[in-house]
């Protein structure tokens, strides 16, 4: 019997083709992990690196680690950067020490273990529970999965419920467990549930009760530490490293809700008043007075009993003198959320006037309050009556519903013109289907020839990837027409929607509907101008 020749053997073989995992070894500490060894970020990582070695089939594209974050949430910095390279294609393994730490909540644990990683062809790997979905999903395994992921937010409850219950009784004993403490104090180097006085904020704390001990209001406290160009809490506790967030939102100037708090804490008189929230699935809830819990005497105080007594007396009297006095209500502010500052920037006051002294006639106008609460030569200072704001603005939504109009009327011819491009492209594609089917028909002959030698694998499958190059294009083409035609569609009923509301602001008036719908903000200027930033495409300026 005559021996192959090896190059036929090698021909006949077939192709074979390792499957290499790009493995992302995922490390999750919560803080309660943090107090066990066995559960370390190194500890985690070293386990993950040496079973990923022995894998054959797995190598490590890198490690994504949330240090301090708890399973019961998904919303984890490292967790979500690992899904978007799932997403994209970066990494095809997970690699975990046990099924815990991809969380310990059963039924988001579920969703992404029995769902969502096989929808992207991910591979998932617990190593403790020796659990692999390629190999584990079909047989028994996958029934014990559930089991172990309600067992894993079982433990994280009761974990929950001793943290809580440990929390509580620390507030009994007079110790602070929260995170942030307040502005004119710092944690002990040596305890952090205990507060000693911060020498810098203090001095700033003492100033506010001096003030309002002195009876000025809170609007001219508030001034005044922006005048004095004191930093507010936030920014100061940002400086000083107590709080760390990178997109801290403050307009560097103290608010006088910032001032109200400080004159309501307790904590300035050395008492720690605690438990005034609490969370219940994940959203914080107020707590009732009556169950707060006060302890006296817990650290320095910055102020007297005496002092804090006098200051609540007088604004609890200045409060009821103000409940007691005849007020006639407000209309409604149809320009709520609306209106703003054309030089600085911030939310216009609605108040009430006269227009002369001693009629009876009311009026409303609309001021800038930076100068009375942020500092005196902030601003511009003007107020612009409502009555007149109103006319101008009935000016600018005219001059919007003429470029609406157009814009509905230029949207219907375009719309027009691609209905006629549609209808061609209708025919194409008509067109394209008979070709198709020729184009099956000569697959078929094709595919006989190439058994037949008559053609070679290249020019049968160059043919046929050139019809269906061209099959794709047209359908894209056509889908794309179709596409800006609802869009178009869409336009033009919305834009044509507009111009009605738009006429009829020029009829019955404006009203509260109106401007929510058409606009987006009105800036007002001291000149009497106003600009109007409408919702679509438009920005309209009056001059007075």
């Amino acid at each position: 019997m005559a021996r192959k020749s090896r190059k036929n053997l090698e021909a006949a073989a077939p192709e074979i083709t390792a499957i290499t995992y790009k493995a992302a070894g995922y490390v999750r500490l919560s803080v309660e992990d943090n107090k066990k060894r066995g559960d370390s970020v190194e500890t985690q990582k070293a386990m993950l690196q040496n079973f990923i070695t022995l894998s054959t089939d797995i190598e490590l594209h890198d490690f994504y680690i949330d240090n301090g974050t708890t399973g019961v949430t998904f919303d984890r910095p490292s967790f979500q950067r690992m899904l978007t390279d799932a997403e994209n294609g970066v990494i095809n393994c997970i690699v975990v020490k046990d099924l815990s730490r991809l969380g310990r909540s059963a039924i988001d644990t579920g969703y992404y273990i029995e769902k969502y990683l096989p929808s992207l062809n991910v591979r998932f790997i617990a190593v403790n529970d020796d659990f692999d979905s390629t190999r584990d999903m079909d047989n028994g395994a996958g029934v014990i999965l559930p089991l172990k992921n309600m067992i894993n937010e079982a433990y994280a409850l009761d974990i929950g419920r001793k943290i809580r219950a440990q929390q509580n009784q620390a507030m009994k004993a007079g110790e602070f467990v929260g995170a942030r403490p307040p502005y004119g104090y710092i944690k002990a180097p040596d305890n952090c549930h205990k507060l000693i006085v911060d020498p810098e904020a203090s001095v700033i704390v003492k100033k506010i009760f001096q003030w309002a001990y002195e009876k000025d209001g809170i609007n001219t406290i508030t001034r005044r530490l922006n005048e004095m160009g004191i930093e507010p809490p936030n920014i100061y506790a940002q400086r000083k490293g107590i709080i760390n967030f990178r997109n801290l939102r403050s307009n560097n100037s103290w608010q006088t809700f910032a001032v109200s708090r400080i004159l309501m804490d307790e904590a300035y008189i050395g008492d720690m008043v605690q438990g005034k929230h609490t969370t219940i699935n994940h959203k914080q809830y107020d707590v009732p007075p009556e169950k707060w819990i006060t302890v006296r005497d817990t650290h320095e105080p910055l102020i007297s009993r005496e002092m804090f007594a006098a200051i609540h007396e007088y604004r609890k009297q200045v409060t009821e003198d103000a409940k007691a006095r005849t007020v006639n209500p407000y209309t409604v502010n149809i320009f709520k959320g609306k209106i703003f500052c054309g030089h600085c920037g911030v939310s216009l006051h609605r108040q009430r006037g006269w227009k002369r002294k001693g009629a009876s006639e009311k009026m409303f106008v609309f001021h800038c309050l930076s100068n009375s609460r942020k500092a005196r030569g902030s601003c511009e200072t003007f107020t612009f009556p409502e009555d007149e704001l109103i006319p101008a603005l009935l000016t600018s939504i005219q001059k919007y519903a003429e470029a609406v109009l157009g814009k509905s009327v230029r949207l219907r011819l375009n719309s027009e013109a691609e209905e006629t491009s549609r209808a061609a492209v209708k025919t194409e594609l008509a067109a394209l289907k008979l070709d198709n089917a020729q184009c099956e028909r000569m697959k078929k002959s094709l595919y006989e020839s190439l058994i037949g030698g008559l053609i070679t694998a290249d020019e049968y499958r160059e043919m046929r990837e050139s019809y269906d190059a061209k099959a794709k294009a047209n359908l894209d083409r056509a889908n794309e027409i179709e596409s800006n035609r609802r869009e178009l569609e869409r336009q033009t009923a919305e834009y044509s929607e507009l111009s009605i509301l738009a006429q009829n602001a020029e009829t019955n008036g404006i009203t509260a509907e109106i401007i929510d719908r058409l606009i987006e903000r009105i800036d007002v200027f001291s000149d009497r101008s106003i600009t109007v930033k409408f919702k679509f495409d438009s920005e309209v300026t009056v001059n007075e």
